[in-house]
């Protein structure tokens, strides 16, 4: 198996390493590369969509799956879907929208792989009906670090648990089975309703809460009165013709120069975006890949932060101290002038797969940071506001959380880790965040 030393990157590319990388065409191969791992350890990347270093392994190996990416099975009667690991949910959109299937959750991007979506247990804007993606999985085929084969399912409770959201210790996953939900059309009914702050915005989120789909863009730069200010988005299928269209795309052609993102230019684009929704708020019908992908429509947009990335800090809080930290955390963000022009709101439900899954019952706020001088301690504040609050930080978009925090933050981890000391005792699989984060090892 051919290997090449590359450098390789987070989505936020803010967290770098130098790995000796390796992208199969087999599955077999993927195995043999995974029993030759040496004492640098090994590590498994599918589309590098993950924000931060769950998928890097600086001085190590790595896996990158995204050739293995072939439709194994399908069964209409009962909708489950059989891929492997690298099959996109662009791919699966192609494929099974015509058919009148979708996946039951996605994340905001089309081009993250399944694995990865089992690995981070990925939610999306209907969390709080649907639950988690790991929660739709019905069987995993899993590669041990000692080469031993597993067909888990949900009834295998801690190898299942510490897999899903488990960001990819506990082995290589060669099949994902999963249960695809039956739609009636393509497109989506979208109503937008401007929030003036942050009382209006969450008022407005609890009475939208039977909805299926429901998503804020938050104005991260507000201050004062308009704390918080910001356009809900809901939506519901409605009968229409069952195709996916070809989108013209963009792409963002180089890296923008660090001054281009300023506190005058997002306030500037903040203020636009705020306003190109009517006071009285407006309802349309679009595609549901424009509504649950917005960002696809332009490659590369990360560039737009510069060479020296970003940070994305997301987490969720319950919602019984939910609306005191929002505004402590918006407050802080806006007097920081730190803030880009993507910001999300979202309520989330108890869904969750794994010991390490993020999603809580709560609000989750995802803002990204330039990489820029003071945004490390502008981040320790927010995640000590987060703790304080009772909430915790999204381990796939996260790059800069350290070890205490997080044990805080997910009591479940010992459980996690007694299934890795098991399934790997001499830590054959690792990375920067397990590193970081002092996933391996004793409790």
């Amino acid at each position: 198996m051919r290997r090449a030393r590359l450098e390789l990157s987070g989505w936020g590319r803010f967290t770098r390493a130098v790995c000796d990388a390796s992208r199969p065409e087999r599955m077999g191969e993927a195995e043999r590369e995974i029993a030759a791992a040496d004492d640098t350890g090994i590590c498994v990347q599918g589309a590098a969509r993950s924000y931060g270093d769950c998928a890097l392994n600086d001085g190590g190996r790595v896996v990158i799956t995204t050739r293995l990416d072939r439709i194994l099975a399908f069964d209409p009667a009962t909708g489950i879907v059989e891929v492997e690991p690298g099959v996109n949910f662009r791919r699966l959109l192609d494929v099974f929208l015509p058919r009148g299937f979708m996946v039951p959750v996605t994340p905001g991007t089309s081009f993250a792989t399944i694995g990865g979506a089992v690995a981070n247990d990925v939610h999306g804007k209907n969390h709080e009906h649907a639950g988690s993606f790991g929660q739709h999985v019905t069987a995993l085929d899993l590669i041990l670090p000692d080469g031993t084969r597993h067909t888990i399912t949900p009834a295998d409770t801690a190898l299942f648990r510490a897999t899903v959201g488990g960001v990819g210790l506990t082995g290589l996953i060669t099949r994902i089975a999963f249960r695809m939900v039956k739609v009636s059309g393509a497109r989506v009914r979208v109503r937008e309703e401007r929030c003036a702050d942050l009382e209006h915005f969450l008022s407005a989120m609890a009475d939208a809460a039977a909805s299926t789909y429901s998503v804020g863009w938050i104005d991260g730069t507000a201050q004062g009165r308009a704390l918080g200010r910001g356009i809900l988005e809901t939506a519901e299928h409605v009968d229409s013709e069952l195709r996916v269209p070809v989108e013209a795309k963009r792409a963002v052609p180089m890296d923008f120069p660090g001054f281009a993102l300023n506190p005058l230019s997002v306030m500037a684009f903040n203020e636009a975006y705020f306003r190109r929704v009517p006071a009285e708020g407006r309802v349309h019908r679009i595609h549901l890949q424009k509504f649950l992908y917005p960002l696809d429509a332009i490659h590369g947009w990360n560039r737009i932060y510069g060479k020296r990335g970003f940070v994305q800090f997301q987490c969720v809080v319950p919602y019984e101290t939910g609306a005191t930290a929002l505004r402590e955390l918006l407050s802080v963000i806006a007097a920081a002038r730190q803030a880009s022009f993507l910001a999300v709101l979202k309520r989330m439900g108890p869904g969750r797969a794994g010991y390490l899954s993020f999603p809580t019952p709560g609000y989750t706020l995802a803002l990204d940071f330039p990489n820029k001088p003071g945004v490390e301690d502008l981040y320790a504040r927010l995640v000590a506001m987060t703790l304080s609050a009772g909430g915790r930080v999204y381990l796939g978009k996260d790059a800069l959380l350290d070890a205490h925090s997080f044990r805080l933050m997910y009591p479940e981890f010992g459980a996690f880790s007694a299934v890795l000391e098991q399934v790997d005792p001499t830590h054959r699989l690792r990375s920067d965040m397990a590193r970081r984060l002092r996933l391996q090892g004793p409790p």
